[in-house]
């Protein structure tokens, strides 16, 4: 039996799928992207939000409700205010960070760019980006957006992840290859 992640997963692809036909259709892809990461950033700063989507607690016509003035308050693009309202009716809310998540993933498919995910000990300046990503599209032969996060524990260095490929050049990990050496030693 699959674990609920991947059924998330799998039911947030069949939205964001549909969602995408649906909008290229009506020649509102970038429109309802534009919606899309407005909801992310929403989810992002409002705990009570976020809670709506998660929590059994509330009934589909509370979860509808919410979601239909949330949809009006941002103007948000018909398709996108609907699509909220069936995901609410089918108490489906919870899967809402996976849509937004997989219909940028076809978004950038649709673009032709390829996302790479990088952690770094320090916040990154303009100019490091910019080296990186240029370096990174030179390898994978495609527009490369580069999404930066900053974890201390690495200590130094990087963490590239694009698609299923994965660089670690972090501090951290070379001690913990050599701490591993060592052992086998003594």
């Amino acid at each position: 039996m699959a674990d609920s992640a991947s059924l998330s997963s799998e039911l947030a692809g069949r939205y964001a799928t549909a969602l995408y036909e649906l909008s290229e259709e009506a020649g509102l892809l970038e429109t309802v992207e534009r919606d899309l990461l407005s909801l992310r950033q929403a989810l992002a700063d409002s705990a009570e939000l976020s809670d709506v989507i998660a929590s059994p607690v509330y009934t589909r016509a509370e979860q509808q409700s919410a979601m239909g003035a949330v949809a009006d308050a941002m103007g948000l693009e018909g398709l996108t205010k609907n699509t909220l309202k069936l995901m609410a009716s089918k108490r489906r809310l919870f899967a809402l960070p996976g849509v937004i998540g997989a219909y940028a993933e076809k978004m950038a498919a649709y673009r032709g760019e390829v996302s790479a995910e990088v952690t770094s000990a320090v916040p990154m300046r303009d100019d490091q980006l910019q080296a990186l990503s240029e370096a990174l599209s030179a390898a994978v032969g495609k527009s490369v957006n580069v999404n930066v996060t900053v974890d201390e524990a690495i200590i130094g260095g990087l963490v590239v992840k694009v698609g299923s490929k994965m660089i670690d050049t972090s501090i951290a990990t070379k001690l913990s290859k050599l701490n591993n050496a060592m052992k086998e030693v003594g």
